[in-house]
């Protein structure tokens, strides 16, 4: 199994002109708030995906949408106060979209 994916994740083949991104991020970005805070500004998006903490003390989010709205959702984190929590962000294009319904926080 690949690194980051659970047993319950589902695929599909991306769509032209969406774009399905995994994204980690890394520095204070546990018990702080930052799923929540994730979520909350995925609210202001057509986006579908999930946040969740890692054992290793990073972040991971997985994101599907068209490439403007991920971009824009992404640069809304960046710019948002999380921006002070993150020291890292790594981010790898996914060739299969993870089929999610809404936007959610996972606990696996």
């Amino acid at each position: 199994m690949r690194a980051g994916l659970s047993r319950t994740d589902s695929f599909a083949n991306i769509k032209p002109g969406m774009i399905s991104l995994q994204v980690f991020y890394e520095g204070n970005v546990q018990g702080v708030g930052f799923r929540w805070s994730v979520r909350h500004i995925a609210k202001g998006f057509d986006v579908t995906g999930w946040v969740r903490n890692l054992a290793d003390g990073r972040v991971e989010l997985q994101i599907n949408g068209e490439e403007g709205e991920v971009r824009e959702f992404l640069g809304s984190i960046a710019e948002s106060e999380l921006h002070a929590l993150i020291r890292k962000q790594i981010e790898n294009r996914m060739e299969k979209a993870v089929t999610v319904r809404g936007f959610e926080i996972r606990y696996d």
